[in-house]
């Protein structure tokens, strides 16, 4: 999947746990003028630092893929949670010509795979 709009917020690094690392990032997309979108996703482990030639205003195309999955707490509830994993990230000028000043890309098997030991997290 792919959307482009204007990278709105960037977070710092946050080691979630001793093995996994995430990055998450908000973008602004905008199909209606008067009610804008912001959507959040996540860069993970070794890919975090692919933010770091990016600035907040940027116009930029995000790819990434569309994950869920369940989680049951310690009470026997379930709960689902849904994650977009960014792989590719480029700066584009906004008028959709194409132009890639910067690219940074990412291994897909990294970014949506996950360990057995992260089962026990919710997310």
């Amino acid at each position: 999947m792919e959307i482009s709009g204007k990278l709105f917020e960037i977070y710092e690094s946050k080691q979630v746990t001793e093995k996994f690392k995430k990055r998450e990032f908000v973008v602004e997309y905008v199909t209606n003028p008067e009610y804008p979108q912001y959507i959040k996703f996540q860069l993970t482990q070794n890919n975090c630092d692919y933010l770091d030639g990016f600035s907040k205003g940027d116009m930029i195309n995000v790819q990434f893929d569309l994950t869920g999955r369940p989680w049951t707490n310690q009470s026997g509830e379930t709960t689902y949670f849904t994650s977009l994993n960014a792989w590719r990230i480029q700066k584009s000028d906004g008028g959709g010509n194409g132009r890639r000043d910067q690219v940074a890309e990412t291994r897909r098997e990294e970014t949506s795979g996950s360990s057995d030991s992260d089962n026990d997290l919710p997310f």
